[in-house]
């Protein structure tokens, strides 16, 4: 697998400070994506061992509050084993840590993953550009749902995330 890019310290992707993994490889090919060059495979560099020490080591700052992976498309095929892999590591090696997804998929069709079961919080669906909102917190557009992937694979039934009070931006 290749990634595109390693944020450290990112205060986009998800609550808190983070690191963020954007995996290269998508087909979907969304209008208006605002990581396109991550659609070929080949982008950036290859993901090994040494690069899963360095997000590991970065993860371990105190101040990260969790791993966001995004893309590209982690659920691609060819994305899937590895993305498991590293999910695995981390919550392994920071149980405390949250860890969300960013997917085109609906998680309806994704919940039999394996990954599935490392991933806390799964924003999915695809961007879709008429149905772009810059308001939503986590979602580029209005159909994409943000979901407590734990919470619905134990009840069985997609429950949404509820973002706490003092997450919201208009409370600061």
């Amino acid at each position: 697998m290749h990634y595109a890019n390693i944020k450290n310290l990112d205060i986009a992707d998800g609550p808190g400070v983070r690191v963020s993994l954007f995996v290269s490889g998508c087909r979907r090919h969304c209008e208006g994506c605002f990581n396109s060059v991550a659609w070929d495979f080949e982008y950036g560099k290859e993901f090994t061992s040494r690069s899963l020490l360095e997000l590991l080591r970065l993860i371990g700052n105190p101040h990260v509050a969790g791993f966001s992976v995004l893309g590209g498309e982690p659920l691609e095929p060819e994305n899937r084993e590895a993305v498991c892999d590293i999910c695995n590591a981390v919550k392994i090696e920071y149980p405390k840590k949250n860890i969300w997804m960013w997917t085109g998929h609906n998680f309806e069709d994704a919940k039999d993953f394996p990954v599935m079961k490392y991933i806390d919080i799964l924003v999915d669906g695809p961007f879709i550009l008429e149905k772009k909102d810059l308001s939503l917190s986590y979602c580029g557009s209005s159909n994409q749902r943000v979901i407590d992937v734990q919470k619905s694979l134990e009840s069985g039934d997609t429950i949404l995330w509820k973002e706490p009070p003092s997450l919201r931006l208009h409370n600061l």
